[in-house]
């Protein structure tokens, strides 16, 4: 196998490591700082797929437009659901188990609506890829990576260096004593919950814009995302897409060196091993 391939195949996993990242982050943060293992953002993100594939395709509305109207609608589906858990005490458990039951009922919602057939989002960008050198580099991967990392970086510098976000990272540490000194740890989880939501109607432009949509592929892209968390480290936003980008280069070589049917396997193996080992993150 040439060199070439190679190379080609690794910078095309690390442009799905930018998907992954975007998937990981609003769970990351949900998972570390809210205690809520919220499962049902891989559904919204690809309800937010279909209805800018739908949005654009019946009613030629542009993709950004598109998305400039669900990030809002999204940001107000976290705020109530969260209002649900604060209302019902729902535990870190029993929020996974919820949240799961809450993505089959999007996923059947999402069959309903526009069938189990494979749909894609045509655009006249769409097979844009810049070149360099021997390697051709795909223009709505690329931003997508680029969004993942801006994102990202965004997190991180909100959660480290503005009062908001340290204030968010006392609560999570020690709820009590991050109240005794005058932090509304309720109202904070709100603004949180609305902005992974958000976050997830951000993976859901790209998705449609890069991906084919099927509503099966929910299932699928949740056991490999989950581990982009775990790898990445809970509430860690770049530690999330690092792994991401790390899963979809070892995936991406898995297919081209061995067998793609290995691919799959990556994520989880990678996982194992890192649990075994236990870095300091984990």
């Amino acid at each position: 196998m040439s060199f070439t391939l190679l190379t080609q195949s690794a910078v095309g996993g690390l442009l799905l490591g930018g998907i992954y990242g975007l998937l990981a982050l609003g769970l990351s943060l949900s998972w570390g700082l809210l205690r809520l293992v919220n499962l049902s953002h891989f559904a919204l993100a690809f309800l937010g797929a279909y209805l800018i594939y739908h949005l654009g395709t019946n009613y030629g509305v542009p993709a950004w437009l598109s998305a400039l109207i669900i990030l809002p609608a999204f940001f107000l589906v976290g705020l109530a659901l969260h209002a649900l858990f604060v209302h019902f005490k729902v535990s870190e458990f029993a929020s996974m188990l919820v949240t799961f039951g809450l993505t089959i009922l999007i996923e059947s919602l999402i069959q309903w609506i526009w069938s189990a057939d494979f749909l894609k989002y045509e655009t006249s960008y769409a097979q844009e890829s810049l070149r360099i050198g021997p390697l051709y580099v795909p223009i709505l991967e690329l931003l997508t990576l680029v969004a993942a990392a801006v994102l990202a970086a965004a997190a991180w510098f909100g959660l480290n260096r503005t009062t908001l976000g340290k204030a968010l990272r006392a609560a999570a540490h020690d709820g009590p004593i991050a109240a005794a000194f005058g932090i509304n740890a309720k109202r904070l989880s709100y603004v949180l919950a609305g902005l992974c939501a958000a976050s997830a109607g951000v993976a859901g432009l790209f998705i449609a814009l890069t991906s084919t949509l099927a509503p099966s592929q929910i299932e699928s892209w949740i056991g490999v995302v989950f581990a982009v968390v775990i790898i990445g480290g809970l509430a860690n936003p770049v530690g999330a897409l690092a792994a991401g980008m790390l899963i979809g280069v070892s995936e991406a070589l898995t297919m081209a060196v061995v067998n793609p049917a290995w691919a799959p396997l990556v994520a989880f193996s990678i996982l194992i091993i890192l649990l075994l080992w236990r870095p300091k993150w984990l």
